[in-house]
């Protein structure tokens, strides 16, 4: 029998524990800077030497590093939930089926505009938070079907405080669902309510085709 199933889960199982790791290390850290520095290191080193790494094989070859623009404390905040207009929405995967997400919130971003938030509503749960912007699709912007900020059922999670109801959001940690990279991947992607005409030029970036 063969052990390949077997094999690939474990590098996920690896691959999840270590992102969820940095996540826990860039919320403790004091300065969001130099976390921003590690998480940036840390991601570049798992898609370049990581099993898992949602690369091409042929992307492997010369890679130096994820285009993630430099840090801007401006785009930092910590901003509270505030009720939505019920709503949800179903993405159809190749290999979950039909995942739905409820809207719960939304977030108010100083100067940039809102963003709707996401609760997956299958088994684990979870907080998703993505965004598309106005640099989406062009060139040397940000990927034309938006990026992900939060997504705890992934371990991207910048924190919260449940009892004053408030969320951290950084968009310097904006980054790249793995449909980016590999077409295999299906990733459900921002709606509406996630989409700001402003433009966030920090983040994770794309070059690809």
């Amino acid at each position: 029998m063969s052990t390949v199933p077997a094999r690939t889960a474990l590098e996920v199982v690896d691959w999840r524990r270590r992102v969820f790791a940095l996540y826990a290390a860039v919320r403790d850290a004091e300065d969001p800077r130099r976390a921003h520095a590690q998480w940036r290191a840390a991601r570049d080193d798992l898609f370049a030497r990581h099993p898992a790494s949602p690369l091409l094989p042929e992307d492997r070859d010369g890679f130096e590093g994820l285009p993630v623009a430099p840090y801007d404390p401006a785009w930092r905040c910590e901003v509270p939930l505030r009720e939505a207009e019920p709503g949800g929405f179903e993405f159809p995967t190749g290999t979950d089926g039909v995942v739905p997400f409820e809207r719960i919130a939304v977030v108010d971003l100083p100067d940039v505009g809102s963003l709707d938030v996401w609760r997956l509503m299958t088994y684990g749960g979870g907080i998703f938070i993505p965004l598309r912007d106005g640099l989406a699709g062009t060139p040397g912007g940000t990927y034309g079907g938006g990026r992900y900020l939060i997504d705890t059922i992934k371990g991207a999670d910048l924190g919260m405080d449940a009892v004053a109801g408030t969320i951290v959001l950084d968009l310097n940690f904006a980054y790249n669902p793995s449909c980016a990279y590999d077409p295999a991947w299906a990733c459900p992607l921002a709606q509406p309510g996630n989409v700001l005409a402003s433009e966030v030029p920090v983040g994770e970036r794309y070059v690809g085709g």
